[in-house]
């Protein structure tokens, strides 16, 4: 199975300090639809692992957080693309939970759901902690310069990276980069 996942805010959306609290609040970033479509098209599934702390906060509420999902769904097929499975953490950072990155909890369940090991999946996201849980799940690790990613354009990244961290201009660059590798070869 080929399997990607993403981050949501600050990799397909634009993200704020704010929080994301409704669908109106929900805008996709240039050509992030577009990208997940054409990986997509070239037999990527795509699964979002994205701490919402929004909801353990009050925020907003998981019919809210539905509502976006479901707006991004519908934007997303009008492009001729999908998102297979959205995996979430609702809780704040003092709950002491395994499931809010940088932690691999959310990555555990998707690995679970799908019945397959994560090493070797993409991982995408805009900041350090959606790269550590990907890695520590065995993940291969991609940085967009998008959201909070926008801060290392230009610089080299920090040693706090997993190694081997490739960077990305934005999701449509990644998903470029991803549907030109080669097929893998089967085994012999």
């Amino acid at each position: 199975m080929k399997l990607v996942i993403l981050d949501r805010d600050g990799t397909i959306n634009v993200d704020s300090d704010q929080y994301i609290k409704s669908p109106q609040e929900w805008q996709p970033l240039p050509g992030a639809l577009e990208a997940i479509a054409r990986m997509n098209h070239a037999g990527w599934h795509v699964v979002i692992a994205s701490n919402q702390s929004g909801l353990g906060r009050g925020l907003f509420d998981v019919a809210s957080l539905n509502a976006m999902h479901a707006k991004m769904h519908k934007l997303l097929s009008a492009h001729g693309g999908r998102v297979d499975a959205i995996f979430y953490c609702p809780h704040t950072a003092d709950e002491g939970c395994s499931c809010r990155k940088p932690l691999p909890g959310l990555f555990e369940q998707i690995a679970e759901r799908f019945g397959i090991e994560l090493k070797g999946v993409p991982v995408v996201g805009d900041g350090l902690r959606d790269l550590q849980a990907g890695a520590a799940a065995g993940c291969e690790p991609h940085l967009v310069l998008t959201g909070k990613g926008e801060a290392y354009r230009g610089k080299p990244l920090p040693d706090t990276f997993p190694p081997g961290t490739r960077v990305h201009a934005d999701l449509a660059a990644f998903a470029d980069d991803l549907v030109s590798r080669p097929a893998p070869r089967p085994a012999a």
